[in-house]
């Protein structure tokens, strides 16, 4: 490969350069932040850069998120400690869904076979009460289906079918998922 010759091709960020900045100086740091826990103000503070943020959100200190214009997270979403949302691409989280500790979206790769190792960017989706569980990742172009399982350290480069447990690297599905009622 000739990484002198690289580029970025047509992709783009998504926001003008001062918006860029003012995320990478101000923002992402605050959201960071170990002492600013109060997941309202991180709300709070992803909503002023143009993430779309349900109710009952809480985000855990640590957290990275690469573009917070494009990411949406529906209500009642947990976002771990350390979980970095690498999103060059949509992330979608729908409704009920634990992000837990150092979970990894990443929505970009590169081409090994093109010889100026081109980016690729492709959007991941969380369907509503799936469970992506610790030090697990997520690759680009990535559906977890409503109510899958990614278990600890899991890792997918594909997509995750409804109800279904899923555990290793690469991530292979292990047994359905069932729910106990409220009540139990």
């Amino acid at each position: 490969m000739h990484l002198d010759c690289y580029s970025v091709g047509t992709y783009s960020p998504g926001a003008p350069y001062w918006k860029q900045l003012l995320w990478y100086l101000l923002g992402s740091p605050l959201l960071q932040s170990r002492v600013l826990v109060f997941s309202t103000f991180k709300v709070w503070l992803l909503r002023t850069f143009g993430a779309q943020i349900g109710k009952n959100v809480r985000i855990k200190p640590g957290v990275r998120v690469k573009f917070p214009w494009r990411l949406i997270v529906r209500d009642h979403v947990w976002i771990g400690e350390d979980t970095w949302i690498d999103n060059l691409a949509p992330v979608t989280i729908e409704s009920h869904v634990c992000l837990s500790q150092g979970v990894y979206l990443c929505t970009g790769n590169h081409d090994w076979s093109h010889p100026n190792f081109k980016l690729i960017a492709a959007p991941i989706y969380i369907q509503e009460s799936s469970w992506i569980a610790a030090k697990a990742v997520i690759g680009p172009g990535v559906t977890v289906g409503r109510g899958a399982v990614l278990t600890l350290g899991g890792v997918t480069g594909c997509s995750l079918e409804p109800m279904t447990i899923y555990m290793g690297n690469p991530a292979q599905p292990i047994k359905p998922r069932k729910l106990a009622s409220k009540n139990t």
